[in-house]
């Protein structure tokens, strides 16, 4: 043992202080990654063995391996003695994990949405301010999502060229609303994806425009949401940047409808498997040529 013992503490000494950060986002705690690190390099290995070699207390090494076990990382083999554990590939831990959290979330879910939503439904609490600042971008995602699920009329979008990469990630949304009888309009840069504008003239109506500078979403011209910074270009570094305001002020609402109004009447309109319509132009020559023809035709 004292042989793979070496190479598992060296491995530990090495490991990632990322590693570790999302293996505790993924609910193992210290010993358990410390445990699961050195089963890596010693499979087969009791759980004395693997106490020495994880740094873990005797008195905790069978409980650490019984929840490892448990959470879906490790597997036993009890018909030895003593007990023998292995690991279990990460994808396939990976796996057991996902389907644990989403379970876990959506019993959550539906716990909460019991709970707390008719506390927030009552009148004193919905009244707040009309102008909030959203900060980051999930939290900004999350909020479009909020805004067009509470849409019932019609929802308007635009996506300026710097924010092209968000297109698909509103794409559920559009979906569902799209299925519930919700009018869409959406202006898009014409920089953007083919595949995603195809895929979003399926969900709306689609025009193009360029040099728009600021993007957002209003719902049922009471509700508006202006994206004023930030991208996804380096998330952990521009997470923070992103910044939009939400309101549902009436004057603030009708005024952006407005504008997306004007902006859309001088939009071109998206053909599928087409891309934009654009009128043909002559080539200078072929302007120059067209002049002098029509000239001529002129003479007595």
């Amino acid at each position: 043992m004292s042989r793979r013992t070496n190479k598992s503490e060296e491995s530990l000494s090495s490991g990632s202080d990322k590693t570790r950060r999302v293996l505790q986002d993924l609910g193992l705690t210290d010993y358990e990654i410390k445990a699961y690190l050195a089963l890596l390099d010693n499979p087969g290995s009791p759980a004395s063995d693997i106490g020495r070699v994880a740094a873990v207390p005797v008195s905790k090494i069978y409980e650490v391996l019984a929840n490892l076990e448990k959470k879906g990382w490790v597997e036993s083999q009890q018909a030895t003695r003593p007990t023998k554990y292995y690991p279990k590939s990460p994808s396939t831990a990976l796996q057991a994990v996902r389907i644990r959290m989403e379970r876990e979330l959506k019993s959550n879910e539906e716990y909460l949405l019991q709970e707390l939503m008719p506390r927030y439904s009552r009148k004193e609490i919905q009244e707040k301010p009309e102008i909030w600042i959203v900060r980051g971008e999930y939290n900004i995602l999350a909020k479009v999502q909020e805004t067009i699920d509470r849409c019932k009329r019609e929802i308007l979008v635009v996506v300026p060229s710097a924010l092209n990469d968000v297109i698909d990630l509103v794409v559920p949304a559009l979906t569902e609303i799209k299925n519930s009888g919700v009018s869409v309009r959406m202006l898009i840069s014409g920089q953007a994806n083919s595949e995603s504008l195809q895929k979003i003239s399926h969900l709306s109506q689609l025009r193009l425009k360029e040099n728009m500078f600021g993007g957002g979403v209003i719902s049922d011209a009471r509700e508006v949401i202006l994206l004023l910074g930030g991208g996804r270009e380096g998330v952990e570094e521009s997470e923070s940047s992103a910044l939009a305001i939400w309101s549902d002020h009436a004057g603030l609402a009708s005024f952006a409808k407005s504008y997306f109004d004007f902006l859309w009447s001088d939009a071109t309109p998206f053909e599928e498997n087409k891309g934009p319509k654009i009128e043909p132009t002559l080539h200078k020559h072929e302007q120059t040529r067209e002049v002098s023809v029509s000239s001529r035709s002129s003479l007595p």
